[in-house]
């Protein structure tokens, strides 16, 4: 009779934690859609701002709050599924929930972090963008502590005594740093870089200890990565940098041109005049700092020629400075032209004694005489 039919005879209604288990798995999922289009919504607000921290905010938190809460949603689904068969394994993974938990908060405060660092040197965000260098230097000493704290919270959550693994930690460290003292010279020759700042990325620089010259791409713990003008890159260890010459073109005030002009000793009587004309020119020029030392002066007497020299300051902008020489190069040229003389290249001048001169001359007589009869008789 339907009236004697018992509801827990029924299939699947004596087991009413299968229909539990759906019902997490399925608020998990409108949860995450939900997380999903409020997130969505707070980054359009966000976008419309210049802060750096709402958007930092809502970017860091999207993925880790994805995982939450299906992470979340599945751990409470194995709790109940758990719960029917062995108590043992429900205490497990409350243990791992509390390991979970700790993880995707520190993936959060990492992520968080990271954007931050990225928005601080960002025109779009600050007027003024934080110096790279220094935020990069920052940001992994923040991260490398919100790792080393997690780890220990992870392990006292597990039942380690926090006390014991900083005393083995201790006397271990010692033994490391005996086995890994080339890692460590780097690790400080990094910080002295960071500290001392001798260049920040994107600077030229070379050193005349070594074959090293490029733009700096990364300065990082144990390597600074340098691309070359051939855009070759370089790995170099920061214990090497911290033990080497270098130097940063990038940081000059101003570039020199220094040059010598040699004109011919023919024209010696026309150098002083063709001295005080290219020193009126370089004063008048432009491009020329006249704050800084400018001379122009009859130099040296060269085997080959007499020269000037030239020696001021200009733009320390690479390209622009080639610019400025070659004007300043092409009207001293034309200056010299100006004045009728020439400059002077290699040459050799040979000269002869009169005696010399007067015996090659009776020589060649004696020759024109001796020869002379025998042409007469080839003609008859």
């Amino acid at each position: 009779m339907p009236e004697q039919l018992q509801l827990d005879q029924l299939p699947l209604i004596g087991e009413a934690w299968i229909y539990h288990v759906f019902a997490v798995v399925l608020a998990s999922l409108v949860a995450a859609y939900v997380a999903k289009r409020v997130l969505d919504h707070v980054q359009k607000r966000a976008e419309r701002t210049r802060n750096i921290w709402d958007d930092a905010l809502v970017e860091a938190a999207r993925r880790p709050a994805w995982v939450l809460i299906w992470s979340m949603g599945l751990m409470w689904a194995a709790r109940i599924t758990a719960l029917q068969m062995d108590d043992s394994l429900a205490a497990v993974l409350d243990q791992v929930q509390r390991v979970l938990l700790i993880v995707l908060l520190t993936w959060f405060i990492l992520r968080m972090m990271r954007q931050v660092e990225l928005r601080l040197v960002d025109p779009a965000y600050r007027e003024t963008p934080a110096d790279q260098t220094t935020v990069s230097a920052l940001g992994k000493l923040l991260r490398a502590s919100v790792v080393i704290t997690a780890v220990l919270v992870v392990l006292q959550s597990l039942g380690y005594s926090i006390s014991g693994v900083l005393a083995f930690g201790g006397i271990g460290g010692i033994a490391v740093g005996f086995a890994a003292k080339d890692l460590l010279a780097n690790f400080f020759g990094g910080l002295m870089i960071y500290l001392d700042r001798p260049f920040v990325v994107g600077n030229w620089v070379r050193s005349p200890d070594r074959n090293i010259e490029g733009t700096v791409e990364e300065i990082g713990w144990r390597l600074t990565r340098i691309r070359t003008f051939d855009k070759r890159p370089l790995y170099i260890p920061n214990a090497v940098i911290a033990s080497i010459v270098v130097e940063n073109p990038s940081r000059m005030t101003h570039r020199r041109i220094y040059e010598h002009i040699g004109i011919r000793y023919d024209d010696i009587a026309r150098m002083e005049p063709i001295v005080a004309e290219v020193r009126k020119m370089l004063q008048a020029h432009e491009d020329i700092d006249q704050g800084q030392t400018l001379m122009v002066f009859f130099d040296r007497c060269s085997p080959s020629s007499v020269d000037f020299f030239i020696y001021c300051f200009t733009t320390p902008v690479w390209a622009e400075f080639h610019r400025v020489k070659e004007d300043v190069l092409l009207k001293i040229l034309a200056i010299v032209d100006k004045h009728e003389a020439q400059v002077a290249f290699p040459t050799s001048t040979i000269h002869l004694p009169d005696a010399l001169e007067l015996r090659r001359a009776q020589v060649e007589g004696g020759r024109q005489r001796e020869s002379a009869p025998e042409l007469q008789e080839h003609g008859a």
